[in-house]
């Protein structure tokens, strides 16, 4: 089995996927308060699924759309977000992965504030999205 994986790595070969946990500080400090609302709109919406063609627009190439709030909570406990378990959460793994072929955003490392309020808002159980649903500012 090792043989294998040795020869996949000389060969090139674009690696399995993401781990299933990885290792996160929680004591980090927070580009803005760890909110759905802020989630969404300063990272989320902005980052990954506003802009024609990104991954997560409406027609974007991307598993899941963030073109609505409601829809894109939704679509991330699906998998996607642990409440309350930052380190085994999707979302943290792959934005924390640079480089690698599973990488989020694609070839863009997110700022390492802004990465902590997105695990803040995991650990803290990932609360939902009804300031942004009801249209309140975030």
């Amino acid at each position: 089995m090792w043989l294998a994986a040795l020869s996949a790595a000389l060969a090139g070969c674009p690696e399995e996927g993401p781990p299933a946990c990885v290792t996160v500080e929680t004591s980090c400090a927070p580009l803005y308060e760890p909110t759905f609302a802020n989630v969404f709109s300063t990272t989320l919406r902005t980052t990954c699924g506003s802009q024609l063609g990104s991954c997560h627009s409406a027609g974007g190439r991307g598993k899941m759309s963030l073109a609505d709030p409601a829809i894109a909570y939704a679509s991330l406990l699906d998998g996607r977000v642990t409440p309350g378990d930052p380190g085994c959460s999707e979302i943290i793994v792959r934005t924390g992965a640079p480089g690698k072929d599973y990488q989020m955003p694609p070839g863009v490392n997110l700022g390492a504030a802004e990465r902590c309020s997105l695990i803040q808002w995991v650990a803290a159980g990932a609360p939902g999205p009804s300031a942004v649903a009801s249209g309140a500012a975030p």
